[in-house]
């Protein structure tokens, strides 16, 4: 498939993340571009052009939702985002994620106090520019405090008029329905891939609330690498890449599912977004809908 094909292919269609934000199904997770010599998420890329560039061209081939958080790099990545993007286009989503605090690299504690969540969304809108964020979610639910209450901190920014729509991040059935009770949930992002899915009741409860479920990592850690076993066998029928097979996979599985797979690479990131042109066969879905091991 050539780049101009890529370009001018249908995509994997649309869905409206609360009802009246709609969005092409694939979207771009930004987190891996502040992620310096791997160090986990601390400091800024360490080529910010490479990096701009990467977001300029997701746009260009029809990304419309960008994934972030207020904790990536200390709110790097919500700079880089809006240094790269701004002023953003009237179709285009931004989602930040608020609660989850970086003592050092490689810590990520929940904190849940509703002034600390308030705070955050306000740094947000300041880096990313805005005036109002499109998505905002609770990036985990902190232990200590009611989740009524976090919950309650954001739907206090969306009746002021600072925040669109609320979303979760990490949580169970039961999570939702108790936020559901506080506030309207628009998505919900839990890690599940071709080879984790243990949201799977997650996933399932949110395509009967009409609510986004955003997979993230959802290619996995490298299990699309592997030269066997079901992955590899389609990707050989369909010509297609492992990775591009796993989040065909994604969307096929169910309308409301919208993937955010992320990258540093060009080649990749064209790579990833044809996976919403291609069609997987009854046959092969229902043998990947097996399990990862088959």
């Amino acid at each position: 498939m050539t780049q101009t094909e890529i370009e001018t292919l249908p995509t994997a269609g649309s869905f409206r993340i609360g009802g009246d934000l709609p969005v092409r199904r694939l979207g771009f997770g930004a987190m891996r571009l502040t992620n310096a010599d791997g160090d986990g998420i601390w400091r800024g890329p360490d080529d910010p052009a490479a990096a701009v560039a990467v977001l300029r061209r997701a746009i260009e081939l029809g990304v419309q939702h960008i994934d972030t958080a207020d904790s990536y790099a200390l709110g790097a990545n919500e700079e880089l985002i809006a240094q790269a993007l701004h002023p953003y286009a009237d179709d285009f989503v931004i989602a930040t994620k608020i609660g989850n605090t970086r003592p050092g690299p490689d810590e990520w504690v929940p904190v849940g106090h509703p002034a600390y969540l308030r705070q955050q969304a306000e740094l947000s809108l300041r880096r990313l520019r805005v005036e109002r964020l499109d998505l905002l979610y609770l990036h985990r639910v902190d232990p200590a405090v009611p989740l009524a209450d976090q919950v309650g901190a954001l739907a206090q920014l969306q009746q002021e008029g600072k925040v669109r729509h609320i979303g979760l991040s990490e949580v169970s059935v039961d999570e939702i329905r108790q936020a559901q009770q506080v506030a309207p949930i628009a998505a919900v992002q839990n890690l599940y891939n071709f080879s984790t899915r243990d949201h799977d009741p997650v996933l399932d409860y949110t395509g009967a609330e009409g609510i986004a479920f955003v997979p993230f990592f959802p290619v996995g850690a490298g299990e699309h690498t592997k030269q066997a076993g079901a992955l590899a066998d389609v990707a050989r029928q369909t010509g297609a890449t492992p990775a591009q097979v796993a989040l065909a996979w994604l969307l096929h599985r169910a309308p409301h599912v919208l993937p955010i797979p992320g990258t540093t690479s060009l080649n990749h990131l064209t790579e990833n977004l044809a996976a919403a042109n291609l069609s997987l066969s009854p046959d092969q879905l229902a043998r990947l809908d097996v399990g990862k091991d088959t």
